[in-house]
């Protein structure tokens, strides 16, 4: 990315509309400014004004905004022209703005990548914006805007505040160790440590509660064939998308859709019935089934209620979890209650939860959607959450995991002031990845590109 060049994008959705905006930041911005208006306008006031070309034809009349630097959302001069929403009024704007040496479109992201940049949000602030755009629910939404809002970046600089205060206790103290300077023990430095290794497991625990709202679960129905695995994928999805008939193999490929559980989307996905196939098409099914499986938080094992016990269904369970060879959470799902007879609800076996119901006439649904909820650990309230993302939990695990060693070494003396300064560095680098304080340009470049253009 060329910060010295000046990027324009339409910030509005391409096609027809009302209205349509472009955005314009960098150096450049004054100067388009004065060719498209004839005036920079008064900063942050709406000025109803024409639209020129560069030759002088006015193309439209619309409001004009002004944000010089540093007092911009870019930390640049940014100017924004809101027009009537005509994509040939738009483009003919575009075309003349980009005619100017040094001007070009924008990249996916860029402006929020240059208000990074420039100091004006960290990077949790421009990941909630992304989020806040893409969010699928009122939770989700408002959890972003917390985010958006520092939340998130508040609770993890905290922490890392504590981390460089203790860096610096400990390192004042092997720095000078010959002056008359209380050194800091190691009791304390215990002490502290304990105390972050509390904050960070609590702020780990918050993360996955906003990677659930941010990203959702991804729930398969796995089982043997016409064990009624598509019956609770639509009985789930609440349509009829699933092909259900009597004939074995009839799933083939992934189904997949979405379900909104109190604000947290599910990813629902049917699979093919697992077994040996001699069926070519059949057979890529089933791979790709395992493939899903194993991808997955969580499982639902659905088995015939007809035709096995439920101390069968632990045994046909556990056979599964063995070809597996991976540990996945997984939850029995006794199908055909409507047929069996036996009580709709939630019965335990062996530390295996089991849930008898019925997928054709629905009796018992609500004890799978209770149960969902419960092993997503569903908050009642918004208040204090935020977003986060996979990337920010993957770094909080890394120094809490990195913290505990260090807590362990500590109680079997196995550590010097100078290990313990130095650990405490590579714990601090890695929270400064979740603001982005330290943070690869290449990670960077990862995150800004999934952002809309213009944004």
């Amino acid at each position: 990315m060329n910060q010295n060049d000046t990027i324009v994008a339409q910030a509005t959705p391409i096609g027809y509309g009302s209205i349509g905006v472009l955005r314009v930041s960098g150096i450049k911005a004054a100067e388009i400014a004065k060719k498209i208006l004839y005036k920079i306008p008064r900063p942050r006031y709406a000025d109803y004004l024409p639209f020129n070309d560069f030759n002088g034809i006015m193309l439209d009349k619309g409001i004009a905004l002004w944000f010089p630097n540093p007092h911009s959302f870019t930390g640049e001069d940014v100017l924004e022209l809101h027009c009537h929403g005509g994509p040939i009024i738009l483009d003919l704007l575009l075309k003349s703005i980009i005619s100017l040496p040094k001007v070009r479109i924008a990249n996916p992201g860029e402006f929020s990548q240059r208000a990074f940049i420039n100091g004006k949000i960290d990077l949790t602030q421009a990941e909630a914006i992304a989020d806040l755009i893409n969010a699928s629910s009122v939770r989700a939404a408002m959890s972003a805007v917390n985010s958006l809002q520092g939340v998130f970046s508040s609770h993890v600089n905290k922490i890392t505040e504590k981390i460089i205060n203790l860096r610096i206790s400990i390192e004042t103290s092997i720095d000078f160790s010959t002056e008359d300077i209380k050194s800091i023990s190691k009791k304390e430095i215990y002490s502290n440590i304990k105390n972050i290794i509390n904050n960070l497991k609590q702020l780990i625990s918050d993360s996955n509660q906003g990677c659930l709202l941010n990203e959702g679960m991804t729930i398969v129905i796995a089982g043997n064939p016409n064990v009624g695995k598509s019956s609770l994928f639509n009985s789930l999805i609440k349509k009829e998308m699933a092909i259900v008939t009597n004939i074995i193999g009839t799933t083939r490929d992934i189904l997949h859709d979405y379900v909104n559980l109190d604000g947290i989307p599910l990813r629902i996905l049917d699979t093919a019935g697992l077994r040996n196939s001699l069926d070519e098409i059949e057979s890529i099914g089933i791979k790709k089934a395992f493939n899903e499986i194993k991808k997955a938080d969580h499982v639902l094992f659905v088995v015939d209620g007809i035709k096995v016990t439920t101390e069968k269904s632990v045994e046909m369970l556990l056979n599964f979890l063995y070809d597996l060879s991976i540990q996945v959470p997984i939850t029995i799902i006794r199908n055909k209650a409507d047929i069996t007879r036996e009580p709709v609800g939630i019965t335990k076996i062996n530390g295996f939860t089991i849930i008898h119901l019925s997928a054709l006439t629905n009796a018992g649904m609500e004890y799978l959607f209770q149960y969902l909820k419960k092993i997503m650990g569903l908050k009642n309230t918004v208040e204090g959450n935020f977003i986060a993302r996979r990337r920010h939990i993957h770094a909080l695990e890394v120094a809490y995991k990195h913290l505990i060693k260090i807590n362990n070494k500590l109680l079997m003396n196995y550590y010097t002031e100078e290990l313990i300064a130095e650990d405490l560095r590579f714990v601090q680098r890695e929270l400064n990845k979740i603001t982005g304080s330290f943070t690869s340009e290449d990670l960077l470049n990862k995150i800004f590109s999934s952002f809309c253009i213009g944004k």
